[in-house]
Formats: structure tokens, sequence, C-alpha cells
């Protein structure tokens, strides 16, 4: 049954929203829902069956990304991709990605019921891609299933990275039943995301409809310091090796990266720390940092770098301690598909809403998928630009009209074939 044409796209995409929300459901109001757990795995199958319901195809490659295959014009015709991820942040929000995906399975069952009725000549078939791993909170790097897609990993690296308890991606989704073999769907000629803002700029422009047009690049570094362990009470100042007080000294000069540059320039992290033995009365002996610096320009992220470099040797002189990067990942800025913005700025307009040009700071799967196929990113206001939180919300008006300029955009994209 045709849920949208029954009770209209907006009640079933809240509906379908609703139902994604109960995978991982904290207390708070959000989801904790990582990628290869209990609850991912839960989502997933939602996911599948909703696709299965409606008698659209089911693909799930052999890094777990999910793709429903909605054949409008036939095998051989080509293919218009929209999408995001399911997987979560620990203790995240219930949009963040998801809002995406339930945006495309609306979108899609919309022009397929239009394609039915003979109200759509399509000459392209849709896909809904369910990216695996993009938040990188479990294994990094981030955006690791549309990365593998694209190219940008072999499936063998992507396959083996680790969490923190050294559980890899292949052993997590074989766990849960979700490590795929079949073919990825081909290179679209299209592909839209939509999103939530993950940011205030919409709301304090008192704008309902944004488009990303251009990614800040980011350094992602994890660095490892080794000092010595030793008990906290008899041991010397004065000989004390400790490799969180060498780590604080990092986290703070990373800070003034940031403070220092022109305002709104450089955003600078040091989002996770691990301590090893972290007991209180121990020295802590090796300590790891994930750091980052970002920004839209590269000379800006290659300077902090070169400052970064230069705290590290100077830090570990100071503090008789070593240090070494383990893994240093740069995703240069970018910009986006021209042409889709303008799909994105005419559909909106269209329904008469005003349109503010952005950055995405954050990645998004359309990044990856950007140097291969036109891509864009769209999106509606975060209240109070509150993301990866169980406090993240968007109005469900707004969210409605995501949904609705996401349709028409897919709509124009399928009958032109992509182009």
């Amino acid at each position: 049954m045709n849920i949208a044409a029954t009770i209209g796209p907006h009640a079933a995409f809240h509906a379908l929203l609703r139902d994604f929300s109960r995978f991982g459901a904290t207390p708070e109001g959000g989801i904790h829902r990582p990628e290869g757990s209990a609850a991912n795995g839960e989502a997933r199958r939602h996911l599948a069956d909703w696709f299965g319901q409606r008698g659209h195809r089911v693909v799930v490659d052999g890094i777990g990304n999910m793709f429903g295959i909605i054949e409008l014009a036939g095998p051989d015709a080509p293919l218009v991709m929209t999408g995001s991820h399911i997987d979560s942040q620990p203790n995240g929000g219930c949009l963040d990605g998801t809002y995406g995906v339930v945006a495309g399975c609306i979108a899609a069952e919309t022009l397929a019921q239009e394609a039915g009725a003979g109200r759509l000549k399509p000459r392209a078939n849709l896909c809904v891609a369910a990216w695996t791993n993009e938040e990188g909170a479990r294994w990094q790097p981030s955006t690791l299933g549309s990365g593998t897609y694209v190219g940008d990993f072999a499936l063998d690296y992507a396959l083996a990275r680790k969490d923190g308890d050294g559980v890899s991606v292949a052993e997590a989704l074989s766990g849960i039943g979700w490590l795929g073999s079949d073919a990825a769907p081909a290179m679209p000629q299209a592909y839209v995301e939509l999103h939530v803002e993950c940011g205030p700029v919409l709301e304090r422009r008192n704008l309902r409809f944004g488009i990303f047009k251009r990614w800040w690049g980011c350094r992602k570094i994890e660095l490892r310091i080794d000092g010595a362990p030793s008990h906290t009470g008899p041991t010397l100042m004065s000989e004390r090796r400790d490799a969180l007080q060498a780590a604080a000294r990092i986290i703070t000069a990373v800070r003034q990266f940031a403070d220092e540059a022109p305002k709104d320039v450089m955003h600078t992290s040091v989002g996770r720390i691990e301590v090893s033995p972290n007991s209180p009365n121990v020295v802590p002996s090796r300590v790891r940092l994930f750091i980052e610096l970002r920004s839209a320009e590269e000379a800006v992220i290659d300077g902090a770098f070169a400052r970064l470099e230069a705290t590290i040797a100077e830090t570990a002189k100071a503090t008789q301690t070593g240090m070494e990067i383990e893994r240093d990942e740069y995703r240069k800025p970018g910009q986006f598909s021209d042409r889709l913005a303008d799909l994105a700025d005419r559909a909106a307009r269209d329904l008469s809403v005003g349109v503010l040009a952005l950055d995405t700071i954050p990645a998004h799967d359309a990044v990856r998928l950007a140097p291969f196929a036109p891509s864009i990113v769209i999106a509606v206001p975060s209240i109070g630009g509150l993301c990866h939180t169980p406090l993240e919300r968007t109005e469900p008006a707004d969210l409605a009209l995501g949904l609705d300029v996401l349709t028409i955009m897919l709509r124009k994209l399928v009958e032109s074939g992509g182009s």
C-alpha cells in the first residue's frame, strides 16, 4: 500500500521518522545508535523492510552501505540518488542523518506513485542510500561507507578499522547481520542530501532553508603521547613524565589557534581523550588526543598544522614525553555543484521560501561523492543550532518543507534523466 498517497506525504514522513526514533531511543529524547550496534541493526532491518514492502530492491554492499532502488525508468536508465545515514553519535539526536534517509524514502514513494498514475514521465531511476559509519564516532575515519563507495578507501582497509575495544568494522557488521556482498549501484547522475543545519545561522537569520554551496576542509590528527607510570604520591614533581599534563598543553594550544585567527575563519577541537592507565593514583603514562583543524581556506589549515607540529616538539621536550602522530587525515575544502544549487534555489522559491547560501563545516557523505558526481547538501534550521545531542530539534513544519524541496528537486532530476 502506498502510505504517502493514503495519508499524505507529510504525515507519512513524520510517522516514519517516529518509527526510526525508537531504535536506540534514550530517556533524554535522543538516540544512541552507533554504527554496528544492535540498535543500528534494528534500524537497518526496518529500512530494508520498508523498501521490501513496496517492492523495491535492496542492495547491501561490502562495507554495509544500504541502497533502496526504485526502478521508475527501466533497468538501463541512469540513476539519481538521495539519502544520508542512520548511525548516530553516542547519545545523539534523532534527526542528524536519519532525516535525510526518511525524507528520501517518502519523496521516492511520492514519485513512484506519480509515475504509476501517469503524472510523471521518468527518464531516471531513484536510489535512497543509507551510508555506513558517516559519523566516525566508533571507527575513524568518518564517512567511511561513502568513501569506500567512491574509492577513497580500499574495502579491506575500511573493514579492518577497529574501535576502542579492538572490534573491527567487519566483525561488528557481521555480528548484526549487515556485512553485505552485493555490487553497489553505479555512480549517480546527481546526488542530493537533505540535512538539518547543525548550526545556528538559519534560525538567527529567521530563514527556513539553506543551500550548502561549499564545504570546509578539515585535518584530523590522532596524537599519541608517551610518558612513564609512577605513583602520584612519592614521585617528585620534577621527575614526572606526565602524559596528561603534556596533553593539556597541546589542548590549550589547539584552542589558541582558533582564538588568534580572524573571527569565524577557523574552528579547532580536541573532542576525544584516551588516558592510560586512568587511575587517580598513577601518573598518566599514555594519552591519545583526537585533534581537528577546520577552515574553508587551505592556507589557514596548513598554518595551524605547522604550529601544531612546532607545539608538539616544544611540549615533548619540556615535559620529557614522546609524541607521535598516528593518524593524519586531510579533507580539502571544496564546492558543491552549482547546477544543483540553482535547482535547489528554484525549488525553494517555487514554495515562496527565502534561501540562504551556507558553508558546511561538518562533513557529509555528499562531500565524498562531490568529486565524482554532481552533489549538493540542502538544509533546514536546527533549533538553537544544536546537533549531536538529545536536544537536537527542528520545527515539524521546517522538516516538512525540506521534504517538499527535496521532492521537487528529485522530480525534476528524474524527469530529465539526471541532468
